[in-house]
Parts: structure tokens; C-alpha cells; sequence
């Protein structure tokens, strides 16, 4: 369970890196939110992956932390409102720039990067 835990984590953290150095917005919105649930994973993956665990402790050997779980939850609503700004500021930039490049320059098919 662990390790299907990890490699989903390193899946989700590499995917994430790539699209955010891409050139175009929306895949470095996108990255960027899966770097979140990357990094969501990560938090929840530090309170122990307990089954069948109790949820507040009461004598219980065998609990979960409660503690990982809050921070997720609130990651996760303050993920959900950046990626709104992002997408919002994103398309603010499109309609006054003419394109979605990350630095604002329209390039052809064949040119260069500086």
C-alpha cells in the first residue's frame, strides 16, 4: 500500500513539474495543481497510513492522525481558490496580451527561444 502510495505521490510531483515549465498557461495551471495534490498527498501520507484505524483516540492503540487530515482539508479549499485566481489572472493575461505564453511573446512555428 505504501509504495502504490509513493509511486502515485512521484507520478502526480513529476506530471506537476513538467507541465509547469511549459510555455503556455493553462498547462502551467494545470501543473501547478497537481503539485498541490502532490503536495496534499505528501501531508496526508505524514500522519501514518493507518486501515481500519480509530479517528479520535480512546484507548486505542491503532489511530489516525488527525492533525494531516485538517491540513489537507485546508489545503485543499485554499488550493481550489488559488487555482480560481490563477485561471481568472490567466485569462485576464490572454485578453490583453493576444496569446496565453507564459512571457507574453507570440512566437512562430520555427523560432528560437532567447
Amino acid at each position: 500500500m505504501e509504495s502504490l502510495y509513493a509511486i502515485t505521490t512521484g507520478v502526480l510531483t513529476a506530471c506537476g513539474l513538467y507541465l509547469t515549465l511549459r510555455g503556455r498557461t493553462f498547462p502551467v495551471v494545470v501543473g501547478l495543481t497537481l503539485l498541490s495534490y502532490a503536495v496534499n498527498l505528501f501531508l496526508f501520507s505524514m500522519g501514518g497510513l493507518t486501515t481500519n484505524g480509530a479517528a479520535i483516540v480512546d484507548g486505542v492503540a491503532d489511530y489516525a492522525d488527525p492533525l494531516p487530515q485538517a491540513l489537507v482539508l485546508t489545503a485543499i479549499v485554499i488550493g481550489f481558490a488559488m487555482t480560481a485566481f490563477v485561471v481568472i489572472l490567466a485569462m485576464r493575461a490572454r485578453s490583453e496580451a493576444g496569446n496565453d505564453h507564459v512571457d507574453g511573446r507570440k512566437r512562430e512555428v520555427g523560432e528560437e527561444r532567447p
